[in-house]
């Protein structure tokens, strides 16, 4: 049995790693396609596009698509298996379809292994090098302005800004409260607030002040002050595109700055966090899938398992994006929105093992 595993896992680790590199080296041709005129424009050494850009560029879209790679190289290898009657051959010879399994589940454990701990350092860490790459020299551009801010800056100290322009570091209908076990005794609104960036202070226009002390309320109207905050302008940029270069550790730590300031983009965070660990299992999930479809002679052969193959697929992007979008956008869970798709595929996959050839 040991030649019979090691053949599984030969043919399995081969194909798919053959497969994964024919993508990235498409993939890798279309990017540079795309960027060629900012390389030229930019007169970027071709040591820092290679060494920066694409070695960097290679594990984040290696990991990124593998459980689909996997899966459609795992359909492609066990139907040619299946056409060439080695499947019957081998469950003819006394071995269960459950044995059978067992160098499958090896090979796609070793990958998911390594796709966790690529997704939580090794591929944060890579990363940061591409990112930083092409905010140099490609450009990212975030949003010029934020729309309806809520942070909390320290404790029972919260601030509000309905619109906040980047540009120029000015901010609309802004509010700041104080409170002391739950009541609210400082507060104080302005029409505008502004950045001085030369004595790092931001200047308030058409403020209202109220104070509650001993029950009586004060309220003190002016045009301009000056105040000094313990927030800057960037704290209120959403810096999303910035997540990827998180590593698990300090994607924690973020997340609970989140938590404390009360912001409302923390789904984001979370969805990375979970994503991290639920993509990487629906590799076991696939291969399950892929075995139990491909393992059975069909009139149609290997076009016909790779059709089914490739639609399984899309429908399980598909799940991904809309689950993922009801957490970030919605009020379902992230770590509920993540782990949708596979429990879902878990199911179709347990489905298709009890009708799998035993």
């Amino acid at each position: 049995m040991k030649i019979l595993d090691l053949y599984i896992i030969k043919k399995f680790l081969g194909t798919f790693f053959l497969t994964l590199a024919l993508f990235i080296i498409i993939a890798i041709v279309f990017d540079v396609t795309e960027k060629l005129e900012d390389f030229l424009d930019e007169s970027i050494p071709i040591s820092e596009i290679i060494f920066d850009y694409y070695l960097n560029f290679i594990p984040y879209f290696a990991v990124l698509f593998t459980p689909l790679f996997l899966f459609v190289a795992v359909i492609f290898f066990t139907s040619r298996m299946a056409n060439r009657s080695e499947i019957v051959a081998i469950l003819n010879s006394g071995i269960t379809f459950r044995r059978l399994l067992v160098p499958y589940f090896l090979s796609a454990a070793f990958i998911t292994g390594l796709n966790i701990y690529a997704n939580h350092w090794l591929i944060p860490n890579a990363n940061k090098t591409r990112i930083a790459f092409e905010d140099a020299y490609i450009g990212y551009r975030p949003n010029k302005s934020g729309h309806n801010i809520h942070m909390q800056m320290a404790k029972d100290e919260f601030i509000y800004v309905e619109n906040f322009n980047f540009e120029d570091s000015t901010g609309y209908k802004f509010s700041y409260e104080k409170f002391n076990n739950g009541d609210l005794f400082y507060k104080i609104r302005a029409d505008k607030i502004r950045w001085e960036n030369k004595n790092n202070t931001w200047a308030l226009k058409n403020y209202v002040v109220r104070t509650n002390s001993d029950m009586i309320e004060t309220l003190k109207f002016g045009k301009d002050t000056i105040i000094t905050y313990d927030f800057l302008p960037e704290d209120f940029v959403q810096k999303l595109h910035e997540i990827k270069t998180l590593n698990s550790r300090e994607l924690n730590e973020v997340i609970l700055e989140l938590k404390a300031r009360g912001a409302d983009n923390i789904a984001f965070y979370e969805v990375e966090k979970y994503t991290r660990t639920a993509f990487p299992f629906a590799i076991l999930i696939l291969t399950l899938i892929a075995v139990s479809l491909a393992s059975r002679k069909a009139r149609g052969g290997i076009g016909f398992h790779l059709g089914i193959g490739i639609g399984i697929s899309f429908a399980y992007i598909l799940f991904l994006q809309f689950s993922q979008t009801f957490s970030t956008n919605g009020d379902l869970p992230a770590i509920i929105g993540v782990w949708i798709p596979n429990i879902i595929f878990g199911i179709l996959a347990v489905f298709l093992y009890a009708r799998a050839p035993k």
